[in-house]
């Protein structure tokens, strides 16, 4: 009796040993090949921009290089939803944004938040209200009082139903008592896009979305949906000295399914903490007008969580809830 039970307990022992020796193995070997990064949005927008900076200064901390892959539609659903079914081995990751925490209440898609392990973030952005510059509108209580005079008159575009900038500009229509024509494209660059031929009166995208095309004269930002005015944009007044009260912001932050092993976790959280900390990635956010915001997975878990429930709450009373 007591042999068998001696015989049990060393195969429980091996079986444990085995795990272990065999999760360090994975670890000390991960990455032997690239990773792939799934971008839920299209080239050119501020996802896919923090999303690049972040894979070519990555390349001094991983032994093994990082692709971008876009995966654009359904504001993000789509990219959201490859990310959440990938293979859990570390060599499929995403570029997280905000709406990972808002989709799913829209009723658009079957994950949840909690489906996403956060690595950590690297981006937080402001939705701003930016109009073509031969536009009448020269201050954004110009722009309100027409939108008030013409409801539904004034077409924003937004980077997809459901996504941060359309709820923007929903909150926005709410907050004032006014009605605008929601056009959806698949990410920020197409709607900028969109703005410059003409098709549309309006963007609330970010600031960085269209700072180049303000620079060269041909977008004029209003306002912008933040607390305070913000670095790169100082003479940019918030809705709030308008005397409206709402802040929107989206962030960027890398996620991983939620199977992946905390091994592999716990080597992508030491490269991601590095490169989010390297010189060159602030100095290429900062070049494109993008705000370095730096949170380990823990905080930034925190944000998702809080995210999901102001969301939810919002979206409800906006009746847009599922």
């Amino acid at each position: 009796m007591k042999s068998r039970k001696l015989v049990s307990t060393l195969a429980k022992a091996i079986i444990t040993s085995t795990f272990i020796l065999g999760s360090i193995a994975s670890a000390a070997s991960y990455p032997s090949k690239q990773i792939e990064v799934i971008v839920p949005y299209s080239a050119g927008g501020g996802t896919d921009l923090v999303t690049r900076a972040f894979a070519d200064a990555a390349k001094q901390y991983l032994p093994e290089a990082m692709g971008v892959v876009n995966k654009t539609g359904g504001g993000g659903a789509v990219g959201l939803s490859e990310i959440v079914r990938a293979r859990a081995d570390g060599y499929h990751i995403g570029m997280g944004t905000v709406e990972l925490a808002m989709l799913p209440h829209l009723g658009m898609v079957t994950f949840q938040a909690e489906d996403f392990v956060p690595i950590a973030r690297l981006n937080a952005e402001p939705s701003a209200i930016s109009v073509n510059a031969d536009s009448p509108w020269q201050t954004y209580d110009e722009f309100i009082a027409h939108a008030k005079a013409n409801p539904g008159a004034i077409r924003i575009g937004n980077s997809g139903t459901g996504a941060i900038w359309h709820l923007a500009a929903e909150a926005l229509a709410d907050k004032t008592g006014t009605q605008f024509s929601h056009i959806p494209y698949d990410g920020a660059n197409p709607a900028v896009t969109a703005l410059l031929g003409g098709h549309i009166e309006a963007v609330t995208v970010s600031p960085a979305e269209v700072a180049n095309h303000v620079k060269n004269g041909k977008i004029r930002i209003l306002t912008i949906m933040s607390d305070e005015r913000i670095a790169g944009f100082e003479d940019i007044p918030t809705l709030k000295e308008s005397g409206v009260d709402l802040s929107i912001m989206t962030w960027r932050g890398i996620v991983v399914p939620k199977k992946t092993p905390e091994d592999i976790q716990m080597v992508l959280r030491d490269a991601v903490k590095q490169t989010a900390n390297d010189d060159g990635f602030k100095s290429a956010l900062a070049k494109m007008n993008l705000t370095h915001a730096y949170l380990d997975a823990p905080e930034f878990q925190k944000t998702i969580s809080r995210d999901d429930v102001f969301f939810k709450d919002l979206m409800k009373k906006l009746g847009l809830g599922s």
